[in-house]
């Protein structure tokens, strides 16, 4: 039986996640963990993240689980979520916070005329609605390079997301996801076992499970 540890370091959406891969994978293991040895013996491991990046990092950190996640980034299948794909990156404009650095890049905020905090009413020169921050709701992905996680989800389908913040891979090779929000923006990068997206599977119906599901039988 594949084991799938979720790493449950107290900033994500865990539990929405787990339900995700318990549909999508009934005969898998899916199991939360607090500890390092749980996530060293699991088969994949899911690193998913919600919030501002600096909590998320002190939290891992005082959870003691930075180094297993590190350890999963080097020799099993891993899916970052959100802040999970963000914290996969050498640092984030969020709180000037330095990250895990497993991909070079960083990671910014949606800035420039075309977009306004909620709370802001502010117009582009338009005159039309600014675009919101963050930014929520359901977005086409376009699948700029093919993988095994997009099987069975046809290009430009909608995904949904909340964020405010995106990632810039420095390796642009690195992008398998793109999507627009005033800019287009990378959602999903993939390197050899590790596979991360902006937006939530969990919150995106079928094609969330879908891509759990390629999650699961992936043999990278």
């Amino acid at each position: 039986m594949t084991t799938i540890a979720i790493v449950d370091y107290g900033m994500g959406n865990y539990h929405s996640v787990e339900r995700a891969l318990r549909h999508a994978a009934p005969e898998a293991n899916v199991r939360l963990c607090k500890n390092a040895s749980e996530i060293d013996a699991a088969d994949r491991v899911v690193f998913p993240g919600q919030g501002a990046m600096a909590d998320c990092i002190r939290t891992l950190e005082e959870a003691g689980l930075r180094d297993a996640v590190l350890r999963a980034a080097r020799n099993k299948p891993l899916l970052g979520v959100c802040v999970g794909e963000q914290m996969l990156f050498e640092s984030s404009e969020e709180g000037h916070t330095t990250s895990l650095g497993i991909f070079k890049g960083h990671v910014q905020r949606f800035q420039g005329p075309a977009f306004a905090t909620l709370a802001d009413a502010a117009l582009r020169s338009d005159g039309s609605d600014a675009l919101k921050i963050p930014h929520m709701g359901w977005n086409p992905v376009r699948q700029v390079r093919a993988h095994a996680l997009w099987a069975g989800i046809p290009d430009n389908t909608p995904f949904y997301f909340v964020h405010s913040y995106y990632a810039v891979p420095a390796d642009p090779t690195l992008t398998v996801g793109v999507s627009d929000y005033g800019l287009p923006f990378t959602c999903a990068v993939a390197a050899e076992n590790i596979f991360a997206v902006q937006f939530h599977p969990e919150k995106s119906a079928e094609p969330g499970l879908r891509l759990c599901r390629n999650f699961v039988d992936w043999k990278p």
